[in-house]
């Protein structure tokens, strides 16, 4: 009888990466190695943790609904605020497969502290802007903090916590997980409506401070003696290739820099093509391509990709459309937006039960279709539409797409191997945030488009309206690829058993 096995914090961490509720609880814990016995302070150090990745969480949701008030302080449209959010992501992608060869060489604890000082040096320097080049400068500086925090804290975990008391130590780990998303939006409203928007990164300087001293105090600095050599070339091989792909479709959306955009994709699709050679001849690489020819791996990391572009356009056209077309204050749209965040959390008991009943490739399929199609009637939002109605749309957007990559980041560990567990948690999280920031740039594209083909200088409802549609279009490509799952695929972890086929069970017989 199949039962269902137990998932690694890689899974749990792809799933704080998606901005969503990790789900399965019942079968969350971790299988890594650890200490044979914790440490006294084990709890302390894991809401330690906790508490960066907290500050971390909610400085990604609370920044969307201030991006209008802060083009106006700008000087620039609103939809070209696109690029503050996706050059955070975009150092997230660039350094997360990074940090842990870093964490290897440098200490455990040095890493950490880098981590949050770097990130609280972004906070202080975006509150400073007063341009939208300085913004987008401050914000990639904050990017390279956080690409830090989460895999060098779940290394802290692993290497503090002991392997009976690890379900305790990620209880207290995934609060921010639970809570962040939720305070995030209306958080932001609150602080643009009633006081200034530089506030929002502001509050992070107490708590960075505070985890800073902690961290030295109560956190050891443990390295491996023999580390891995760094894949030098292949990191800058693979940072040119993303940084040009990624500015270069955020430059499509704005006029006159068409030039400047073709050339930057060229640049990253030469640079990319050298990385592709560059790792098929160096076994340690610093991402992996090797791990796609596991065929879950690869279904995973294609159709979670695709799906992303409507995760990550999200929470950058929601603020927009409600505040800009809608006319909504920034509380207001707060409010509302965070309904998303509370979908997320209710489906966290649903998960295990649904994938155990259906498994894994026609819950991928038809859950899939189900949530691309809840963000595509936001498209259908009017100023008239009570906020109860678009409150449930969104709420049950946030449940069925948090139950796609809840099953997603599951699955695709399936065949990886245990040795390979740090290097498949690198690639997956880089194409994770590479697929998040593509998804703000095709909205800001999209939306851009619009706006020229109706003639509009400011976005229209109709612009928003399809710019919506495009993106989840796009996402319900994914389809194509969850269909090509094996019917079988993940049992193991689900628990579900599935028919067996006509000519296997008269073979059986």
């Amino acid at each position: 009888m199949l039962r269902p096995r137990r998932r690694g914090i890689a899974s749990v961490n792809a799933e704080v990466r998606d901005g969503i509720v990790p789900a399965a609880g019942s079968i969350a814990q971790t299988r890594d190695e650890g200490p044979a016995e914790s440490g006294a302070n084990y709890r302390l150090v894991a809401l330690i943790i906790a508490s960066a990745l907290f500050m971390e969480f909610v400085d990604s949701t609370v920044l969307a609904t201030a991006l209008p008030t802060m083009a106006r302080d700008f000087g620039v449209r609103p939809q070209e605020m696109s690029v503050a959010l996706t050059s955070y992501l975009l150092a997230l992608a660039v350094f997360i497969p990074a940090s842990g060869t870093i964490a290897d060489r440098f200490g455990s604890r040095t890493v950490f502290r880098a981590a949050i000082f770097l990130f609280v040096l972004g906070s202080l320097a975006c509150g400073q802007s007063v341009t939208l080049e300085m913004m987008v400068a401050s914000r990639f500086i904050q990017g390279v903090g956080g690409a830090m925090m989460i895999p060098v804290g779940r290394l802290v975990l692993l290497r503090s916590v002991a392997k009976q008391d690890m379900v305790n130590a990620m209880s207290w780990l995934l609060v921010p997980a639970l809570i962040g998303p939720i305070i995030g939006p209306p958080l932001g409203g609150f602080i643009v409506t009633y006081l200034d928007w530089r506030w929002i990164f502001y509050i992070n300087l107490p708590m960075g401070f505070l985890g800073f001293y902690l961290v030295g105090r109560f956190i050891a600095n443990i390295r491996e003696d023999e580390p891995a050599r760094f894949d030098t070339l292949g990191f800058v091989l693979s940072g040119l290739s993303l940084g040009c792909l990624l500015f270069g479709f955020e430059m499509v959306s704005r006029p006159g820099e068409s030039t400047m955009a073709a050339a930057l994709i060229a640049v990253g699709l030469v640079t990319g093509l050298l990385y592709v050679l560059h790792a098929r001849k160096r076994e340690n690489a610093i991402l992996d391509l090797s791990l796609l020819k596991d065929e879950t791996f690869r279904l995973s990391v294609i159709a979670g990709s695709i799906t992303r572009i409507t995760q990550g356009a999200q929470p950058f056209l929601l603020p927009l459309m409600m505040q800009v077309g809608f006319g909504f204050s920034a509380a207001r749209s707060g409010t509302i937006t965070v309904a998303t965040a509370i979908g997320s959390l209710a489906m966290k008991s649903f998960a295990p039960r649904v994938l155990r009943r259906f498994g894994f490739r026609r819950a991928l399929v038809w859950n899939g279709v189900i949530a691309t199609a809840g963000y595509a009637v936001c498209g259908l939002f009017q100023p008239s539409w009570p906020v109860w109605a678009m409150f449930c749309v969104l709420g049950l957007s946030g449940f069925f797409m948090s139950f796609q990559f809840t099953a997603y980041n599951t699955i695709a560990y399936d065949g990886i191997d245990k040795k390979q567990m740090s290097r498949a948690t690198a690639f997956y999280s880089t194409f994770q945030q590479l697929m998040l920031s593509l998804g703000i740039c095709v909205a800001a594209m999209a939306l851009h488009l619009a706006m020229m083909a109706n003639g509009d200088a400011a976005p229209s409802l109709t612009d928003f309206s399809i710019a919506f549609w495009v993106v989840t279009a796009i996402s319900l490509t994914a389809t194509f690829w969850n269909l090509r799952f094996a019917p079988d695929a993940g049992a193991e972890i689900s628990g579900h058993a599935p028919e067996k086929e006509p000519e296997r069970q008269q073979e059986a017989a």
